[in-house]
């Protein structure tokens, strides 16, 4: 399982390198806007819709408020407003997370899934938009965030002995989040000599961003466990679902995002 996991990914990272490398802008943010779409449908397995016709239509609610978004952040004041939300709600699932983890109803799963990708893919387009360095935010974004899991996953593997939110996810530990904590940071280092950000804003920024990468892993694996779901798909063999992949993005990219525009750096 782990030589599959490790091929999954390798196949997954050269995809992603050449759809931010080699498309335009506009097809780039068009096939990140398909993998937002593709955790929606996964998503909507937490709201209890297990239809097509359901899943669908919650695809198609998805996209119209990643539509209504992108339309809002399309100024500086709409731009805070739209990812100041987002970072609302994950403070708002940090808490569930913390205090009411055993419970929800399907609708809230359902909101909470459209709340978590939709300002995911409007935080990436605005990347993208940051000149000519646009696409290599992009890509740290990704790095960072992956960084943090990998770190995570191995340290985990190999040290974890303290449960870090047992009901939530079992085989989360403390010894593996700081493991992601500590790769996060390399990756974070050297994304700091390659801009050239200044260390004493760029690197807390990145801290924040490593931690709320590991709220939204936790915020999928609780609806996961509400619902009884192991993966959240099958797609990606040793890996699971799409969704699998990106929910400790869809925290840590507005994070990342808002942070760098408080900063200045976009």
């Amino acid at each position: 399982m782990l030589l599959t996991r490790i091929l999954t990914a390798i196949v997954l990272v050269v995809v992603l390198a050449m759809v931010l490398l080699l498309l335009p802008p506009t097809l780039a943010a068009g096939a990140l806007g398909l993998l937002a779409l593709a955790g929606a449908w996964e998503w909507a397995a937490f709201a209890g819709l297990s239809r097509a016709p359901a899943r669908a239509a919650y695809v198609v609610a998805c996209l119209v408020v990643m539509v209504g978004l992108w339309v809002v952040a399309g100024t500086p004041a709409g731009f805070h407003a739209v990812l100041g939300g987002a970072l609302a709600w994950w403070c708002v699932a940090f808490l569930w997370i913390l205090l009411w983890p055993r419970h929800g109803r399907p609708w809230l799963a359902g909101l909470a899934g459209i709340l978590a990708l939709a300002p995911m893919w409007v935080a990436l387009t605005r990347l993208f938009e940051a000149g000519l360095i646009g696409r290599e935010l992009v890509i740290f974004a990704l790095v960072i965030a992956w960084a943090a899991d990998v770190g995570a996953y191995f340290v985990g593997r190999q040290f974890g002995r303290t449960k870090l939110a047992p009901w939530v996810s079992p085989n989360k530990t403390w010894e593996g989040a700081l493991g992601g904590l500590a790769a996060g940071f390399l990756a974070a280092l050297a994304a700091q000599a390659w801009f050239g950000f200044e260390a004493a804003a760029f690197l807390p920024l990145c801290v924040a961003v490593i931690l709320a990468s590991i709220v939204g892993d936790l915020t999928e694996s609780m609806f996961k466990r509400q619902r009884g779901i192991k993966d959240s798909g099958r797609l990606l063999p040793g890996h699971g679902g799409v969704l699998d992949r990106i929910d400790s993005l869809t925290a840590a990219v507005p994070v990342l995002t808002l942070g760098l525009s408080w900063i200045g750096a976009i």
